[in-house]
């Protein structure tokens, strides 16, 4: 968003909706394997990626006919903030634990900013989408204390 590039090219899952005939798995199963996995502090991409390599599960929704995350939420067992702002607040605390080091590191500086503008434009659509409460704001001194 914030570079001249063109964007990233990657591999795309496949279009067909037909039941995988080698899985070992039911539906039922697949879902306590997440349960068991979100109670062991995992977020959902962590999820993913553990029943993917482990477990040889490639697409959940597929299978359940629901994200990892509609799941989580049945369950209640989602955190409070979502995974993707979590991990800005994560990158915001880390580079600003480095410009206290490094206090003339300008490249530094404006990716602070560009990372601050990310979690407030974030948090303002999770706010309309009702994800997190309206009241909520980010602050640069509570940054450290979300993590933790």
């Amino acid at each position: 968003m914030h570079s001249r590039k063109k964007g990233k090219s990657s591999s795309k899952k496949p279009l067909t909706t037909s039941k995988i005939t080698w899985q070992r798995y039911d539906k039922n199963e697949i879902v306590q394997l997440i349960i068991k996995l979100a109670k062991s502090q995992k977020s959902p991409s962590q999820i993913g990626i553990t029943l993917r390599d482990s477990y040889g599960i490639p697409n959940i929704s597929q299978l359940t006919g629901k994200s990892i995350t509609q799941i989580l939420s049945e369950e209640k067992l989602l955190p409070k903030l979502p995974e993707d702002l979590l991990s800005l607040i994560k990158r915001y605390v880390k580079i600003t634990k480095h410009l206290q080091l490094n206090k003339k590191d300008q490249p530094s500086k404006r990716g602070l900013q560009l990372t601050e503008s990310k979690i407030k434009r974030l948090a303002k659509y999770y706010k309309k989408a009702d994800k997190i409460p309206e009241d909520w704001r980010f602050s640069r001194e509570q940054a450290s204390l979300l993590i933790e």
